[in-house]
């Protein structure tokens, strides 16, 4: 399900981002990981919507996944978390899966590109899962050292 501007000011104020969904036991991410993705959702569909998708399963909100940058022609990057306690259930596999069928359709779109901290594991297996291939090693200035991925549609 997009995630809309209004659903993140939902979830921020400790509601549901829409009605008929319920919390999870444990937040999706910290308030202040939510309000820098809310602003950042909001930077990227002023020119590319829909910038980000609730996980949900069954009524259950589980994660969010969204676009995190509009890298060069065609290059989407992305993140996604999953609520601890639903994480190692295949949430964030089935949701990158779904966003690259998605892609695939998507003319504006040509490659799926993502990062993962080298020792986030359970990410970087996500990723595989769904084709995605490391293309390379970066420093950021945040996390240290990140591996680059990337999977063409």
């Amino acid at each position: 399900m997009a995630a809309e501007g209004d659903q993140f000011e939902r979830l921020l104020a400790g509601l549901p981002p829409t009605s008929g969904i319920d919390f999870p036991v444990s937040p999706i991410a910290e308030h202040t990981v939510l309000e820098m993705l809310a602003g950042l959702a909001d930077t990227v569909r002023a020119t590319f919507a829909p910038s980000a998708w609730w996980i949900i399963c069954g009524r259950q909100l589980v994660g969010l996944l969204s676009i995190t940058a509009l890298r060069d022609s065609g290059v989407l990057q992305i993140g996604y978390g999953i609520a601890p306690s639903f994480r190692g259930q295949g949430h964030a596999t089935a949701a990158v899966a779904e966003l690259l069928r998605w892609a695939k359709g998507e003319p504006r779109v040509r490659t799926v590109y993502a990062e993962t901290r080298t020792d986030n594991i359970a990410s970087q297996r996500v990723l595989t899962r769904n084709g995605f291939v490391q293309t390379g090693q970066r420093l950021d200035d945040e996390d240290g050292e990140v591996l680059c991925w990337q999977a063409d549609v």
